[in-house]
Formats: structure tokens, C-alpha cells, sequence
């Protein structure tokens, strides 16, 4: 857990679309080939230090012949930003996936004391 006391916090989001493989025949779509998927994101402005990130699918097109399998996760995370992973397995076909995110930690303030050298 994170205590935020008598500091700025700051509050970034965003939605994101992580891919669409129906359009181009893509290894989402075609069930074969990699199964993981990564999107860089950057935060707005930098956090103080690492925030907490959440992430949650906005919109997910499956195949509906088969299982719905995902796996939807924040990774790498700094204060300029994170590394947002979906993950599918098995014969699961997915068409396009979207994730909204939030991301909220220590910001910096006009009012905090910088170093002059």
C-alpha cells in the first residue's frame, strides 16, 4: 500500500488500442504464432516515483467458436511509464483488444524544494 501525506498526487489515464488482427490476418486473429502482446505507455507528465498502475480490458472482440482466454497486466513500470501485456493460450482467437488504465502516485509540486546548484 502507498501513504500519500501532505504531498501532490497526480492522476494519469488513458485508453488504449493494444491491437486489431481481424482487419490484417494477424497471430491474434489466425490463433497462431505469439500469444503475448506489448504496448509501451507514457505518462503524461513523470511521477515522483513509480505510481500504481491499473489496467483492465475497455474492449475485447473474441472468436466465439472457442474459449475466451485472457490475460490482461501492467509491467516494467516507472515514473514516465509502463509496459501494458496481453496475454492469451490454447486455440483462443482474439480479434482486437482495447485496456483503460490509471495510474496514480506522488507528483511533483511547484511548491517542493529543488536542489540549485
Amino acid at each position: 500500500m502507498q501513504v500519500f501525506i501532505n504531498q501532490a498526487i497526480g492522476v494519469d489515464q488513458g485508453d488504449d488500442v493494444l491491437f486489431s488482427d481481424y482487419e490484417d490476418g494477424g497471430t491474434m486473429w489466425t490463433g497462431s504464432g505469439a500469444r503475448e502482446r506489448r504496448k509501451k505507455i507514457t505518462f503524461a507528465t513523470e511521477f515522483k516515483d513509480e505510481p500504481v498502475v491499473h489496467v483492465s480490458m475497455s474492449l475485447w472482440d473474441m472468436d466465439s467458436a472457442t474459449n475466451a482466454r485472457a490475460d490482461v497486466t501492467a509491467e516494467k513500470i516507472t515514473r514516465t511509464g509502463f509496459d501494458v501485456v496481453f496475454r492469451t493460450w490454447s486455440d483462443t482467437r482474439v480479434a482486437r483488444v482495447r485496456v483503460r488504465w490509471l495510474a496514480i502516485g506522488a507528483a511533483f509540486h511547484e511548491d517542493d524544494w529543488q536542489d540549485v546548484y
